[in-house]
């Protein structure tokens, strides 16, 4: 049995307007992130089928502040999650590409995966762009919910509630998704 006492490592779950969330981390930054589901027992199994993941609940300063812009997210408002530290150790090359172009994004911005792949300098790429982000450990922090299918559809989306979540978290940042909306009738003048 491997011990690792000299990784300081934890997790939280948080109760958000939108659901139960969590988060794990390690010493050097954020390694889950759980999107919204209804019970917090669903988010802390979740969080605890993977690897590195300690039952300790101490928070680091970094910690505390990002479970607070979470909450802040859920409740509509526009957060920025770029710098908050991500630890992806054992992540490929294609996917950190990926990865850190998909954090770029801003509040309610999206694009494709044909053209997040191009921004990775991973042109021609967009399935395995879209296999990348359906492999993505920290959602929200790592925006994948801003990256659509060609022609604008909502695409894939791996999180509890499929797409239908990911259209969901796309409306709160004001982003509409689909067909547009009829157009207005006629009053005939």
């Amino acid at each position: 049995m491997e011990t690792t006492s000299s990784i300081t490592a934890g997790h939280a779950v948080l109760e958000t307007v939108i659901g139960f969330m969590g988060i794990a981390w390690s010493e050097k930054g954020l390694i889950r992130l759980c999107l919204p589901e209804k019970s917090r027992e669903s988010v802390e199994r979740r969080l605890m089928r993977h690897s590195g993941v300690a039952a300790n609940t101490e928070q680091p300063q970094w910690v505390v502040e990002l479970i607070a812009s979470i909450k802040a997210y859920a409740s509509g408002e526009d957060v920025d999650f770029s710098g908050v530290p991500v630890d992806l150790e054992g992540v490929d090359d294609f996917r950190l590409a990926i990865y850190d172009a998909a954090r770029k994004l801003h509040y309610g911005e999206t694009t494709t995966y044909g053209e997040l792949a191009k921004r990775a300098g991973q042109p021609g790429l967009p399935r395995e762009t879209g296999a990348a982000l359906g492999a993505n450990p920290v959602p929200l922090v790592i925006p994948c919910h801003r990256i659509l299918a060609a022609g604008g559809k909502i695409g894939g989306f791996s999180a509890p509630g499929g797409s239908a979540t990911k259209e969901k978290m796309l409306a709160m940042e004001g982003v509409r998704v689909g067909p547009p909306p009829p157009a207005q009738v006629s009053f005939g003048f």
